[in-house]
């Protein structure tokens, strides 16, 4: 099986890769990766979503702010990875980030920020982030997380 994937650009280019590539190793059983995607912008949650779903075969949900973030982990909850954007109403990414770290929470966390300045990367960072990066979030992005990770295998 195998998924296509167009990235952006004046020409377009077909990206092919085995949905069976990317597993999350636990306890030497292969499971599918889970990510939320929490952005305030509808159109780059269903980018990502749908990005993180054919390219890695991930479970990609999506929430619309920190606070539902948090909420969600607060109702029991649990993802591999978190593509937080940076500027949200209601709770931004960087507080958003702070609260689970608190409360335990023990995923990936990856800052995702319009601007590419330090000072958007060092809060994310200092908030508890493991990663941070400039929009759009993009297929070398996301590869860069999951090799850096010990228990995900590309």
């Amino acid at each position: 099986m195998e998924s296509r994937w167009s990235e952006g650009g004046s020409s377009t280019s077909s990206i092919i890769i085995e949905k069976s590539m990317i597993k999350y190793m636990s306890d030497e059983k292969e499971t599918k990766i889970s990510a939320l995607v929490v952005d305030d912008d509808a159109i780059i949650r269903k980018i990502h979503k749908t990005m993180l779903e054919r390219l890695f075969n991930m479970e990609a949900e999506t929430v619309k702010d920190g606070k539902e973030a948090v909420d969600l982990h607060l109702s029991g909850a649990n993802f591999d990875i978190i593509f937080m954007d940076k500027e949200m109403p209601i709770m931004d990414g960087h507080e958003a980030t702070k609260h689970l770290r608190a409360m335990g929470v023990k995923s990936m966390i990856v800052g995702i920020t319009t601007r590419g300045d330090d000072k958007d990367k060092e809060e994310f960072l200092a908030a508890g982030s493991n990663h941070c990066f400039e929009k759009p979030l993009d297929r070398a992005k996301v590869q860069q997380v999951l090799q850096e990770h010990e228990n995900f295998s590309i």
